[in-house]
């Protein structure tokens, strides 16, 4: 009990504090010593669940192509048109939260506590907020961070070596720690002190960041004996790593509902490319954080197509596309999920990935894979995974492309967990892969027809209708924040959004 009031406690102030951050300055920490880094280490947890449960977890979504706009609404129509700019809220607070907040909190554990499993469990966020912030921005503040005074406008380095940079960084906190370490003294919201389950995290970001610096073709053979050694050793957490203990209560709820609820409107609803192959594959998981259709003219599970709400009442008349005819997403599902930071569905999918590329290794890779799928299932309260596993459509030994059902499962097991990681394994594995088919052909044919789309594949993504990029393009990166150009004179420019982060070479 007191853990959950600590934790309620913070998030309300994070909440209502979080405008008033000053990214290149500590936070103005009590200089009592009752502020001690056992109380402080629950916030590092605490800012970012915030970071990557609100607005990261929202835009991914959109960029993962679960989310599109509500036709009655218009909070998020610059998502879909992909219209955000520089001082948009969507890519200012979040780095707020991790640079002003997660971070200084991180490092004054990592610094000023006695127990060195506090400490590396600390270096574990901290590595995991770093990664993040690369696969957002591709260039960040790092060697230079969180330096208070001493740098208030610390340069940004290239994502690679970021990278490379908290890799060592883990490995050194980890030596640290001895050959029989102690559980944490800090309250601690995710694995409940325990020192292994840290070490099991802290085994799956390597493999995440090992898959994408070999895929980058960064020193590839010895990012694969690393791959190799971290697979071979099976030493990963047996628990999703997630701050959990939201409640149903004004700030209390998960971070991504608190913001949508104080928008007072349901802004969220389904991408066709995700119901379309939920559809296809007979998949039991579209009743799951999908609310179907309240008049399905369009079917039960009818989603929007990319780009397209300021285009589809025009096409089919204004009166014939409406929230009602579309499937929103489920708000009450989300009200006290955890926030994921990386879930046992995600690791199954990246080791059968491992023993399908690295070591051909059939038999391995298709218990890995049904593994990833049957412990979504399990996560959701879902039932018959087997039953799902024997369909043509998902069943390992019925298809030939190995990595495409890797990789649209694992999109389908991120879905409400982690849209963020989605997004990024998107854009590392290129599945599920861009239609070549043009938003406004798909929606004829499958609209104003008989629900058939030729030349396109259920779960294609689609390249948004309505474009401020330009036809055909798709969101790679967003840009700098314009809080760390005000702050920050060696901010640089910002590429455009199409442009891909540095690990992004397909």
């Amino acid at each position: 009990m007191k853990k959950i009031l600590l934790y309620s406690m913070m998030m309300a102030g994070l909440f209502t504090a979080s405008c008033d951050l000053d990214i290149n300055e500590d936070p103005d920490y009590p200089s009592s010593s009752d502020v001690t880094p056992d109380l402080v280490f629950p916030s590092v947890e605490v800012g970012l669940a915030t970071a990557i449960g609100s607005d990261i977890y929202n835009c991914t979504g959109y960029f993962s192509q679960y989310f599109e706009q509500n036709p009655s609404g218009s909070q998020y129509d610059k998502l879909t048109y992909y219209r955000f700019l520089e001082s948009d809220d969507i890519i200012n607070y979040p780095y707020r939260f991790m640079f002003a907040g997660a971070l200084p909190d991180a490092a004054y554990v990592i610094q000023n506590s006695t127990s060195a499993s506090d400490r590396f469990a600390a270096t574990v966020l901290r590595a995991y907020i770093f990664q993040v912030a690369v696969d957002l921005f591709d260039k960040i503040p790092y060697s230079e961070a969180t330096q208070g005074q001493n740098i208030q406008s610390p340069k940004w380095d290239n994502g690679e070596d970021v990278y490379k940079g908290v890799l060592n960084e883990l490995d050194e906190a980890e030596a640290d720690l001895g050959t029989n370490p102690d559980n944490l003294v800090s309250q601690d919201l995710i694995f409940d002190r325990n020192i292994n389950e840290w070490i099991g995290f802290a085994n799956a970001l390597r493999l995440r960041m090992y898959l994408r610096l070999h895929d980058a073709g960064v020193d590839a053979a010895t990012y694969e004996t690393k791959i190799k050694s971290l697979v071979d050793a099976d030493n990963f957490m047996t628990a999703d790593a997630a701050v959990k203990g939201w409640a149903n209560e004004v700030n209390k709820r998960n971070p991504w509902i608190e913001v949508n609820m104080n928008l007072n409107g349901q802004n969220q609803c389904m991408a066709f490319p995700f119901t379309s192959y939920l559809q296809a594959t007979n998949d039991p998981r579209i009743a799951y954080g999908i609310v179907p259709a309240s008049n399905p003219v369009y079917g039960q599970y009818a989603g929007q197509i990319p780009g397209g709400k300021a285009q589809m009442p025009n096409a089919l008349g204004a009166n014939n596309w409406k929230a009602e005819h579309v499937s929103a997403a489920d708000y009450g599902v989300a009200t006290t999920q955890p926030v994921y930071f990386f879930t046992l569905a995600e690791l199954s999918f990246l080791k059968a990935e491992v023993y399908h590329r690295f070591y051909s290794d059939d038999a391995k890779a298709k218990a890995a894979y049904e593994e990833g799928v049957r412990t979504d299932f399990t996560a959701r309260g879902i039932g018959n995974a087997d039953t799902f596993l024997a369909g043509a459509a998902v069943n390992w030994d019925s298809n030939a492309d190995k990595m495409y059902l890797i990789g649209m499962q694992k999109w389908v097991a991120l879905y409400y967990m982690d849209h963020m990681e989605a997004w990024s394994e998107i854009r590392r594995t290129d599945i599920p892969k861009m239609s070549s088919a043009k938003a406004e052909d798909v929606f004829d044919e499958y609209f104003e027809n008989d629900g058939t789309v030729s030349g396109y594949q259920a779960g294609d993504l689609i390249s948004p209708w309505t474009n401020d990029m330009g036809s055909g393009t798709y969101v790679n990166r967003i840009p700098y924040p314009l809080s760390a150009a005000q702050y920050n004179p060696n901010t640089p420019d910002s590429p455009a959004i199409t442009e891909k982060v540095w690990w992004d070479k397909n």
